[in-house]
């Protein structure tokens, strides 16, 4: 008797008689993609908080258009607090739209990260406006005035940061750390 012996396809030999021989299945844990739980979140920028981001980038534009180009120390710093606070709360901005947050999963208290950071610009306005106006109110340039209302656009991101961080806290003293 003879036994029959197929070939498939990628060279090896196969017994097709053999009830012993069993095809085995290889499967790779298939990785669940974080990314794919992205959603648009609109509807936070209708709150308070998201409101306040808004404020805080479009005077934060103003405050850097009117500073720029530096010609001074204290300019320099308020540009660089400026552009820093501006970045950070664009990244949140995204974070918030795009629901990062939600569906990453991390072990992250996002609202503690975020509070730390707000306060840690308002804290870095202040001092930035303060720099700018004392600078620039004692200075008699062609340019002081739009230098000293960048000082005051800085006044008013002091308020927006410190009034985000202060929702913040409360959201976070919530306990509603997601």
């Amino acid at each position: 008797m003879m036994s029959e012996t197929v070939v498939t396809m990628d060279g090896s030999s196969n017994n097709a008689n053999n009830p012993r021989q069993v095809p085995t299945v290889k499967t790779e844990p298939v990785q669940p993609n974080p990314l794919t739980s992205i959603t648009l979140n609109v509807s936070y920028f209708r709150t308070i908080p998201g409101i306040i981001k808004l404020l805080q980038l479009g005077i934060g534009i103003i405050a850097m258009a009117c500073a720029s180009p530096a010609y001074a120390g204290a300019t320099d710093w308020f540009l660089f607090v400026s552009v820093t606070a501006f970045i950070a709360t664009l990244l949140w901005c995204f974070i918030y739209v795009l629901s990062i947050r939600e569906s990453l999963k991390l072990p992250i208290n996002w609202i503690m990260t975020e509070l730390v950071n707000t306060s840690i610009f308002a804290v870095l306005y202040m001092i930035a406006f303060i720099a700018q106006l004392s600078v620039w109110s004692v200075v008699h340039h062609t340019s002081s005035s739009r230098n000293i209302a960048a000082g005051v656009f800085g006044i008013f991101n002091t308020i927006m940061y410190a009034a985000g961080a202060y929702f913040l806290f409360v959201e976070w003293r919530s306990g509603n750390s997601q």
